[in-house]
């Protein structure tokens, strides 16, 4: 009795450490894999080689595109990826700009902040109308990201966590390896830049009209430019004016 007792906690301690290890192990799987952006635990597998994103060429004149399109398949993907909602991507002669919203599928898209920081009031939701300050039920569908009852945006393109940036840098390099550099931003207004030129080519009307306006939109947003172009919609309408 003494033996098969002795045996018998044996065998509970056992099972007992197996199923511990297996929450462990279950645990850093989450962690390591694309439903989590904030752990950055060693070894992590987003995280291995270079840095992908961002300034790495140190070329100058880096965002003096000579033309840019609509990328629907690197879009597509880059939309595929846990925690990211939508993505628009542009391919120029030298770059990718990926501008993205953000979701609940995954963890720690944003280096800081939390539901407190959030740019979105999603609340009117759950009482049928769009607007939860007016009661309107009606929004612009030439903007992708608002504040009302949209997927979310992050101001700073800095605070978007740098291992979803490099999840998204690497997707797009597999499709598009000739890229000098992949900038990535959740910023509210450039996704609602890009969604208009997105209509544009959706269009089959040609974007080279809008470079000098593409090229003074990607400066503010990555390198400080101090220009900010007005929306595609209030451009077309002030040149329809002039006519």
């Amino acid at each position: 009795m003494i033996k098969q007792a002795r045996i018998l906690t044996l065998l509970t301690a056992v099972t007992l450490s197996l199923v511990v290890m297996s929450g462990c192990n279950y645990e850093r799987y989450v962690q390591n894999s694309t439903y989590d952006y904030g752990s950055k635990n060693k070894g992590d597998p987003k995280m291995l080689g270079s840095r992908m994103y961002g300034t790495v060429s140190g070329l100058p004149g880096q965002h003096d595109n000579a033309w840019f399109e609509y990328s629907s398949l690197i879009s597509n993907d880059v939309s595929s990826i846990n925690g990211v909602a939508g993505a628009l991507v542009m391919l120029t002669d030298k770059n990718a700009y990926v501008g993205i919203t953000t979701d609940w599928t995954a963890t720690g898209t944003m280096k800081s902040g939390g539901r407190a920081t959030r740019e979105q009031d999603n609340s009117g939701s759950t009482q049928g109308v769009y607007n939860n300050d007016t009661g309107s039920p009606y929004w612009n569908n030439q903007r992708i990201a608002t504040p009302y009852n949209s997927y979310f945006t992050i101001n700073d393109h800095n605070q978007i966590s740098s291992e979803l940036k490099q999840t998204i840098a690497i997707h797009v390099r597999k499709l598009a390896p000739s890229v000098q550099e992949v900038h990535i931003s959740a910023n509210k207004e450039f996704n609602n830049h890009l969604i208009q030129y997105a209509q544009e080519a959706w269009a089959g009307h040609s974007l080279m009209p809008w470079l000098p306006s593409f090229n003074k939109l990607v400066k503010h947003q990555f390198v400080g430019g101090n220009d900010v172009p007005a929306p595609l919609d209030v451009q077309q309408g002030q040149a329809a004016m002039h006519k």
